[in-house]
């Protein structure tokens, strides 16, 4: 993919600068152009599949708006979960299940060959299914009136800043801003740029030098495995994927500025977060809130008895793991996240004292510091390439060791998670979007430069791709 080198500033800015010059309709078939030009530059083949699904779920929902029979409403709508969960099912996890059901059969001491068959997983395919289902949900419950343009339908689907790695947009908040007309404004471009700014000071400064530590230590670059390893490698990688990931939507949400519309916010300071139901209302909100909205809720949620409320939390999260990747790695920090919700529903009801200690900052820090490294415990599965991998990191707890070459790094990861950590202290104490978001225009101005000097100086100097992009 072409997102993380500068073709794609050049592409924004060309795009930028014939779409402002265009009325409405026009905008839309450019938009809609452009981001196919966007998705298939890889490979066409895979535009081909996205564009199916999206003529099939625009055709489906006006047939179940179309019809007030209960019956053929539900049918309808099986019928496009069934097409949208398949073709997400066949490309991202047939290499996975043939690969687990060899291992099996080893395991058992029986020979079973590998078909030759090797699916490539289509870009962005997991963020956009997502966003079909939630149309189509909608739709059904009558919550969304059905698109009447399958242009306006296919230009929300595919519209290019959330097309490779979300945010997953809500039907209701980016359809109607498809539909309707869209003017310039001055400051919502440069609040844009900045935006984008952000997201590459995110990405290029912390997130880059962060996957130098992390990559080493996953990969035995510091030697054997021990505490101080492992604390390197946990550390590393949890404010990688945050610089990464956040730094995204920051560039997404940027780049949907400049066109004039409104993305969610995707990030709010997840690492503040005193609980684990803290973190996921901080931590990648567009999938968190689909995951409660279209899979928790519909199981029963809270409402239903203590046992089936855990079940329904182990359920959701386990299906949210396996969303991110074909591996049981993925599973297990699934399950990991949703024991340690299910523990933290079960210990609030029976500890009711608890919520009567005073709120003061040491208690409050004492939470986020305990739940900062909750989250890393589960970081090691996510970014380990196998169980085997995440298994030989966690043997780790058990040896203590401490040289010279391990304080270095751990100064350098200070380095460069700290600013991170600042901003985000900074955001939570303002309750602002993003940095200086209410300063002078010219304090902003500052504020950009000094990303962009800093993007252009202390970029790492390995080119990695961003995260989300596998997923």
């Amino acid at each position: 993919m072409w997102f993380d080198t500068p073709a794609y500033a050049l592409f924004l800015i060309l795009v930028v600068s014939v779409y402002w010059r265009l009325g409405r309709r026009n905008q839309n078939l450019f938009l809609l152009a452009a981001s196919y030009l966007f998705y298939g530059w890889w490979d066409y083949r895979f535009l081909l599949l996205m564009m199916g699904s999206t003529a099939i779920d625009f055709y489906i929902a006006s047939a179940i708006e179309g019809t007030e029979n209960t019956r053929s409403r539900r049918h309808l709508l099986i019928a496009s979960l069934i097409i949208n969960f398949t073709i997400l099912g066949v490309f991202k996890y047939f290499n996975f299940f043939i690969d687990s059901f060899a291992h099996v059969m080893a395991t058992a001491g029986l020979h079973a060959s590998k078909p030759m068959l090797r699916i490539i997983l289509p870009p962005g395919i997991s963020f956009y299914t997502f966003q079909e289902v939630a149309y189509i949900v909608d739709v059904y419950k009558k919550k969304l009136p059905a698109a009447k343009s399958l242009l306006d339908y296919a230009l929300f689907i595919s519209l290019f800043p959330h097309l490779i790695a979300g945010p997953i947009q809500r039907p209701s908040h980016l359809l109607p801003q498809v539909q309707g007309e869209r003017t310039f404004h001055a400051d919502k471009v440069f609040n844009g740029m900045l935006l984008i700014l952000s997201g590459l000071f995110r990405k290029c400064v912390i997130a880059d030098n962060c996957a130098l530590l992390a990559n080493a230590a996953f990969s035995g670059g510091f030697g054997h495995t021990n505490l101080s390893v492992l604390a390197i490698g946990a550390y590393a990688f949890a404010w990688q994927i945050y610089g990464d990931f956040s730094g995204y939507s920051d560039i997404a949400r940027g780049s949907a500025q400049l066109l004039g519309f409104h993305f969610m916010v995707n990030f709010r300071q997840p690492y503040l977060a005193t609980s684990m139901r803290d973190f996921w209302r901080r931590w990648h909100i567009s999938l968190s809130t689909w995951l409660r909205d279209y899979l928790y809720i519909p199981l029963g949620g809270s409402a239903v008895p203590g046992y089936q409320t855990y079940r329904n939390l182990l359920l959701t999260m386990l299906l949210g793991g396996l969303w991110h990747g074909a591996n049981w790695t993925f599973v297990i920090w699934g399950w990991l996240h949703g024991l340690a919700l299910a523990a933290e529903r079960f210990l609030e009801a029976r500890l009711t004292f608890l919520k009567r200690i005073p709120r003061l900052q040491i208690v409050i820090w004492l939470q986020r510091i305990f739940i900062f490294h909750l989250v890393c415990l589960g970081w090691i599965f996510f970014r380990a390439d196998s169980m085997a991998s995440a298994g030989r990191l966690l043997r780790g707890l058990g040896h203590w060791e401490w040289t010279p070459e391990y304080f270095v790094a751990f100064k350098f990861l200070a380095l460069f998670a700290l600013p991170l950590f600042l901003i985000d202290l900074y955001l939570e104490h303002s309750q602002e979007e993003y940095l200086f978001e209410h300063s002078a225009p010219f304090a902003r101005a500052v504020v950009g430069c000094g990303a962009l000097v800093l993007v252009a100086f202390f970029s790492a100097n390995q080119a990695n791709a961003f995260i989300y992009f596998q997923f």
